[in-house]
């Protein structure tokens, strides 16, 4: 984020005090973070999920229930809610997960916000509604979703737009984020900076995969700045404005923090073929799986156009966000 935002960040957390906010999907990664700079700000917080929470705030409410059955929750009267609750890794679930609890889940926290009287969601969805492209895509961009999680998070944006659309004075705002990079991530790129760590990375047959990805603490502050507007509707996508390829969020990593690790280019088919004998030993806990490869040689070229228009993106916001994530973990990188 630029310097210019930061009392504008103090706001946006600040203007949350006084309010009891429901986070779904509180145990999450993104969600983690989101109750800590919340909590700090001084807002009254009820986290709901499945899972016990990573890190326990004190003066937090924690309810352990199903996004897809609210009605069955004792829960105290929301004020606000941020809608993280969904099923996401891939590969990990059958088609029909993705749709049960995405869109069942958007369904009951919306009728949760019709019977408490709630005015503001803010809800995670996803650029896989774009669909893989070499082609940019922006907040202006048709979505083309061909993956279940895609196709599911779409269906879901549609809910709570029509949430927002049959009331007055609601307002929703919708954060598309690219791949989200910090500390307790565990996905993507945890497991490029495990790999580095132990001597060396493989490019599967291309360096020039466009990957928009984000630091999760750059990512809340689009969030909480959009939140903070006076426009009804605010829909954003969360990644930087340089669009790295693959190539550069590597070298970056190699070069700050693993200078003596060696890159390698190998054939696709030669990296498919290991990749596919290793998923069957669970990738030797590296988390290599075709599916994962897959990923790699498919971009992800989205634009922040949102956060550009209001100068809260800097050209070289990647090279900080891994200095913060490194500092974050002591250079652990988990």
């Amino acid at each position: 984020m630029t310097k210019t935002s930061t009392a504008d960040q103090a706001s946006a957390a600040t203007a949350l005090v006084g309010q009891r906010i429901l986070i779904t999907g509180a145990s999450g990664f993104i969600g983690t973070h989101l109750a800590r700079r919340l909590a700090d700000a001084g807002a009254e917080l009820v986290c709901l999920d499945l899972k016990p929470p990573r890190v326990v705030i004190s003066g937090v409410k924690y309810v352990k229930g199903d996004v897809r059955d609210m009605a069955a929750l004792d829960l105290p009267k929301i004020d606000r809610i941020f809608n993280l609750a969904a099923v996401h890794t891939t590969p990990g679930h059958p088609d029909h997960e993705y749709y049960d609890t995405n869109v069942n889940g958007a369904l009951e926290v919306t009728k949760l916000a019709e019977r408490d009287g709630v005015n503001h969601i803010t809800f995670t969805s996803s650029i896989s509604v774009y669909g893989p492209s070499e082609e940019r895509k922006t907040e202006a961009s048709l979505p083309a979703p061909v993956s279940a999680y895609g196709k599911s998070k779409l269906m879901a944006e549609k809910i709570h737009e029509t949430w927002r659309a049959n009331g007055e004075g609601r307002k929703l705002t919708v954060v598309r984020p690219a791949v989200v990079f910090g500390a307790g991530e565990g996905g993507n790129f945890a497991r490029m900076a495990a790999l580095l760590k132990k001597g060396f990375f493989v490019f599967p047959g291309r360096r020039d995969t466009i990957k928009s990805c984000i630091y999760v603490e750059d990512l809340l502050d689009l969030a909480l700045l959009a939140g903070n507007t006076d426009s009804s509707y605010e829909l954003l996508n969360g990644a930087y404005p340089e669009c790295p390829t693959l190539e550069t969020i590597v070298t970056n990593l190699r070069d700050q923090y693993f200078p003596k690790a060696k890159l390698y280019d190998v054939p696709q088919g030669l990296v498919m073929s290991a990749a596919k004998t290793l998923a069957t030993f669970k990738g030797f806990g590296l988390g290599i799986h075709p599916d994962r490869v897959n990923k790699l040689l498919r971009s992800t070229n989205v634009y922040p156009t949102w956060a550009e228009r209001r100068g809260l993106l800097s050209q070289t916001a990647l090279h900080k966000g891994l200095e913060r994530w490194a500092e974050a973990t002591n250079h652990s990188f988990i």
